[in-house]
């Protein structure tokens, strides 16, 4: 079983930036997905950005060029840089992890931009 931790989530006026980690504890091998997604108020939860083992990442249009996500495979740790924040980029943020079509989420770490 994989378990996530998430820290970094906090308060930053708009346009600064903010960065959240995510460590995955538990055996780590074969492929895998790590990243974000995230669920603002009265929202579904969505993609921010993921990344795979391989190095291939995704982005969401509204935060590509914006965001950029970045992994330490010998650390299990994945980490988002977000910079030009919004404030409808406002949610509680969830770390991803999936392996072997199996589903794993941290338990969500708020993000406000506010002025």
């Amino acid at each position: 079983q994989v378990h996530l931790v998430e820290s970094g989530g906090g308060l930053v006026q708009p346009g600064g930036s903010l960065r959240l980690s995510c460590a995955a504890s538990g055996e780590m091998f074969g492929f895998d997905v790590m990243g974000w997604h995230r669920q603002g108020p009265g929202k579904q939860r969505s993609l921010v950005a993921t990344i795979s083992s391989g190095g291939a990442a995704v982005y969401e249009d509204s935060v590509e060029g914006r965001f950029i996500i970045s992994r330490d495979s010998a650390k299990n740790t994945v980490r988002l840089q977000m910079n030009s924040l919004k404030p409808e980029d406002t949610a509680v943020y969830y770390c991803y992890f999936e392996r072997w079509g199996e589903h794993y989420w941290g338990q969500g770490t708020q993000v406000t931009v506010f002025s």
